[in-house]
Order: structure tokens, then sequence, then C-alpha cells
């Protein structure tokens, strides 16, 4: 497989250094092809504005997502840009690795994701979920946190996790027609002995391992939905929180 990381994290010495080290020496023991995006270490520029445009359909106004598709269609698209969609059309696989920071990824990785998931590309004359631009290609969230596990439980101080990582999982990765693995996530990485940030690292190269058979999150294909972009009648809700809500009396669907 040819994988793509995007790496977000300032600190040589950090936890997540060393799970981006290991999966490196891991993917290509396994014959794997690596490339990554190390943003802090790049200096990337995390901030939309026309600057990312060499030309402009639009001149009087900035319209954003389609001045990409515009100069995406021109390759006019700014270098830095043209350089990370070229390595993401690339990719087998991509992996977001992340510290978890106020309940989503670093600004500088969302930047990311802003100026590189463009329109006519990831996204746009229909394409989204499973008919998105990258179609075809598997993703993984890999993040870490200090909170412990049951934070992170259903009735945990924090709430369940997969609630959590929904709008990474599902309305950026998904969204753009990735098949989502499960996460791998390092708990309270602050507080815990080095024996245990050893064994992250031990069970995240198991994960790598076994990547090109993991069963995939479910997402909602397009043909679940009607004209009103609500679930057709007789399809039941299979997405994050539902069991939570239904146990509450709000919804009547059936749980994942």
């Amino acid at each position: 497989m040819k994988v793509l990381i995007v790496f977000a994290h300032q600190e040589t010495q950090s936890f997540n250094a060393a799970l981006l080290a290991r999966s490196v020496a891991e993917l290509t023991a396994l014959g794997h092809t690596v490339r990554i995006s190390d943003l802090y270490a790049m200096r990337f520029n995390p901030v939309a504005t026309s600057d990312d445009f060499g030309t402009r359909r639009f001149p009087d106004r900035l319209q954003y997502d389609r001045e990409q598709k515009h100069n995406l269609q021109h390759g006019a698209l700014s270098g830095d840009i043209a350089t990370e969609i070229e390595k993401l059309l690339w990719c087998d696989l991509l992996i977001l690795q992340f510290p978890l920071w106020w309940f989503s990824v670093p600004a500088i990785m969302k930047g990311w994701i802003d100026r590189v998931f463009v329109n006519g590309a990831v996204y746009g004359s229909g394409r989204r979920y499973d008919t998105g631009g990258l179609a075809g290609r598997r993703a993984m969230v890999v993040t870490s946190t200090a909170a412990y596990p049951g934070m992170c439980a259903p009735d945990g101080l924090v709430g369940a996790l997969d609630v959590v990582l929904w709008p990474i999982q599902n309305g950026m990765l998904a969204y753009a027609g990735c098949k989502v693995l499960p996460p791998f996530v390092s708990y309270s990485v602050n507080f815990v002995d080095e024996a245990t940030r050893h064994r992250y690292l031990d069970d995240y190269a198991k994960r790598l391992r076994q990547i090109e058979t993991t069963e995939p999150l479910f997402f909602h294909p397009l043909a679940d939905f009607g004209q009103d972009w609500r679930l057709k009648p007789g399809i039941a809700a299979r997405t994050v929180g539902q069991g939570a809500r239904l146990q509450a009396g709000e919804v009547d669907v059936a749980p994942t």
C-alpha cells in the first residue's frame, strides 16, 4: 500500500513522535511505501486566504470553495496545496495522527484539511460519502489524549469517544469517500508509566500489521437517503450516539 501520514505535533521528543517513528518502521518493514506530511516541521500554513489562488473566477468576493474548483481546473492552486493534493491522491491509506485538542484536531491539521480537501478533487458535483473523491482509499485516525479511558465512556466526563471523533471520521474522512478504520487511541499518555507507553507502541504496530484486513466502520451510503436528505423509511439510523438517545426516549430507531 501507499501510505500518507499527516502528522501534527510540535515536539520531536514527544510520545506522538515515537508513534510516528514506530509506524514508519513497521509499515516499511511490511513492504508499504510511506510518505509523511509533518505539518509543524513543514511550517505548513493553515490559513485559507485568497493567496491560495493564482487566478480568480469571482474577483470581487472570495468564495473559497468555488475558487478551489476553478483553480484546480486551471492548475493555479498555490504550490503548497498542489504538493499536498498530489500526496493525497497518491495514497491508498491516509493516516491522520495528532493529539486530541479541544475535542478535535490541532488548528494546523484543520487548516491542512480546509486547504487540501479541495472542491473538485475530494468532493463536489454530488460526490460525497461512498461517491466521494477519495473513494477506494482507507483512512484512520491515530490520536492521543490525557484523558483516562473511563472519561471517554458514554457516561464519562468527556463522553463517548466515537461521538467526539464523529466530525473527523464522518464529516471529513467518510464524507470524502474514505473507508474509515477504527481509530487507534493512546489514553492518559501524560500520566501512565513507560511500560504502558511502550505497550501502546506495540499495540499500534500490531494494528498496522492488520491494516489491509481491518473491517472499516459503518457510514450510511448515499443510497440510504431520500430526496429530502433523510434516511428512507425502513432504514434504521446507524450513527454515533443513537444508543444513548434511544435510551433517553428521544428517537425510535435501532442503536448500533
